[in-house]
């Protein structure tokens, strides 16, 4: 990838679609969204113009088409009961896919493609002209507060919009019956929690008023072909034993050796390295009862853990695989 986060991208519109007079719905947030900090997340999606199709059977795809079909499916006669409409984006970029440096989406993509937040979730949509007309590019965005949705349920979202866009019934129809999560019984927890919580004093500062700048979250997107996964796994697996390493235990084992590998500061190997892996719980809460499951498959709200294992920094470069310790959720 090209050095793609240097371009101007220009909002041509922005569409206020609330409609009024509006009912307004209080939805409480569970004890789940309070475990998650003001965090946002996003995601994009990219399509190639395709001159062949028409819109619902009518007129050619144009950029406006595009957009009135989209608008359409996600204006408020949709939504109302979960959504409370007050504007979406639309924008142009002068840059092509193929110049965007994806390895660093914070600069090439945050801010640009993907909206900053406004509200619990904002959606823009930017068209973007390559050299070549026939290579004319969509891109969809929307940044959620991860507070009212985790990916699982961000999925539903984009699903449900997708399938309105082409005018299919909802697959899923989703559930906001905060009482599945009520608690059976006075919970506690293990003294070790204690250890994956600090107070927000004790945080790194802001980029800006660190020591060159020093960014202590950054954020990569990887492209890993299937051979190459097949590849890790059938490295992972030893020869000596029956079980087969799933694909996700193969990536994510050569992920922190690799991680551990980076460290090279003076003292380093004596730093504590965590490795963890975000979960969707909703079959676990259903506890085996099938009509539960199938009701927490359309919860829309934050039903994750983070299960992670903990090793001294130079254990992972040699045997990433044996975590130890313990393996928290």
């Amino acid at each position: 990838m090209g050095g793609g986060g240097d371009f101007t991208v220009t909002l041509t519109k922005k569409v206020v679609a609330a409609m009024l007079p509006m009912q307004e719905h209080w939805l409480p947030l569970s004890n789940l969204n309070l475990l998650l900090p003001p965090l946002d997340v996003s995601v994009f999606f990219c399509y190639k113009n395709p001159h062949d199709q028409r819109v619902n059977g009518g007129d050619d795809f144009t950029f406006g088409s595009m957009i009135g079909v989209l608008n359409k499916a996600i204006s408020p006669e949709h939504w109302r009961p979960i959504m409370h409409c007050q504007g979406k984006l639309w924008a142009h970029a002068d840059v092509r896919l193929e110049d965007l440096d994806l390895y660093n989406p914070d600069v090439s993509i945050e801010g640009k493609l993907v909206p900053k937040k406004n509200g619990v979730l904002s959606v823009q949509v930017t068209i973007s002209h390559s050299l070549c007309i026939s290579n004319v590019v969509l891109v969809g965005a929307c940044t959620f507060d991860h507070r009212i949705a985790d990916a699982y349920s961000a999925n539903m979202f984009l699903v449900s919009w997708a399938e309105m866009a082409q005018s299919k019934p909802l697959s899923v129809v989703p559930s906001f019956r905060r009482s599945l999560l009520n608690i059976r019984r006075l919970g506690s927890y293990d003294p070790s929690l204690d250890d994956m919580y600090v107070p927000i004093s004790a945080l790194p500062p802001p980029r800006a008023q660190q020591p060159g700048g020093a960014d202590p979250l950054i954020s990569r997107i990887y492209y890993v072909m299937a051979e190459q996964l097949s590849l890790l796994q059938m490295l992972a697996t030893s020869k000596s034993s029956s079980y087969k390493r799933t694909k996700i235990e193969s990536f994510s084992a050569f992920l922190w050796k690799m991680v551990a590998k980076s460290a090279v500061g003076e003292n380093d190997n004596k730093k504590i390295c965590k490795m963890g892996i975000v979960m969707d719980r909703r079959m676990r809460l259903s506890s085996g009862d099938e009509d539960k499951a199938a009701v927490m498959a359309t919860y829309f709200a934050n039903v994750l853990s983070i299960p992670f294992g903990e090793k001294m920094i130079d254990e992972p470069k040699v045997k990433p695989f044996e975590l130890g310790g313990r393996c928290r959720s």
